[in-house]
């Protein structure tokens, strides 16, 4: 008969019971990983899907439209979108002419990016409280298209990307037509038909290299500045800009 000194104790392994140190940090890491990858994927997944409809079927409406329109409301004003999209075949030559020449004179020939405009407008910020920008013609269609409007390196790094794509998947036929078309021309105006049809109440086809200059000139600040009431200042500019229509000649798209 066994005695209790004849029963051996048993022995647990509690090192096999425990998890190991920094078992619960990796696991947590390992899905945080995921995660991150799995947004990755649906971010890139969706942008490309984005570019490709938007590059037959034309955007409704932007984000910036949006934005202006609650603005509006919450200034006791009525919401306003005015917009009227045209072909590319429909929009005058001189107003194609005025947007390269006031914008980005290199639209062509660049891939999207215009790192001498990019650096000399760093350059002048760094000595100006007055930001000015170094953006392309493209840049600024795939921020009015895609993105909101801001300043942070987040939605620069967006705006790169979506860039890139509509360089890619666009032409720039196709870049031109969506960029006239979307862009902000006043207060609830939006494109190039909207805006010559509210400054000379005619269709975009009919404006002359005077009132397209008059229209791109505006581009920078328009709920500031007015295509037919300008300053001294936009008079300098429209000049300026028709010069360098006459220099740019026929644009071959």
């Amino acid at each position: 008969m066994k005695t209790a000194r004849d029963k051996k104790p048993v022995q647990t392994n509690k090192s096999a019971s425990r998890k190991p140190k920094g078992f619960f940090k990796s696991g947590i890491l390992k899905l945080v990983l995921r995660v991150v990858k799995l947004i990755v994927i649906l971010f890139v997944g969706l942008s490309l899907l984005g570019v490709l409809v938007f590059r037959f079927v034309n955007p409704p409406v932007t984000w910036l439209m949006i934005i202006r329109g609650f603005e509006r409301k919450a200034a006791g004003k009525e919401w306003k979108v005015d917009k009227k999209w045209k072909s590319f075949d429909e929009i005058a030559d001189p107003m194609k002419r005025a947007a390269v020449a006031a914008e980005d004179q290199t639209f062509l020939e660049n891939h999207g990016f215009d790192f001498d405009a990019i650096e000399k407008a760093y350059k002048k910020n760094e000595k100006s409280k007055k930001l000015i920008g170094g953006s392309t013609i493209t840049q600024q269609t795939a921020k009015n298209v895609f993105l909101w409007p801001g300043r942070s390196f987040i939605r620069k790094g967006f705006e790169a990307w979506f860039t890139l794509l509509m360089e890619v998947f666009w032409s720039k036929k196709r870049i031109m037509e969506v960029y006239l078309n979307v862009i902000e021309m006043g207060d609830g105006i939006y494109g190039v038909e909207a805006a010559s049809q509210s400054y000379f109440h005619k269709s975009a086809s009919q404006l002359t290299n005077q009132q397209a200059a008059a229209i791109a000139v505006i581009f920078p600040s328009p709920l500031k500045w007015s295509a037919t009431n300008p300053t001294p200042y936009l008079r300098h500019r429209q000049y300026l800009i028709m010069k360098n229509m006459r220099r740019l000649g026929p644009l071959e798209f």
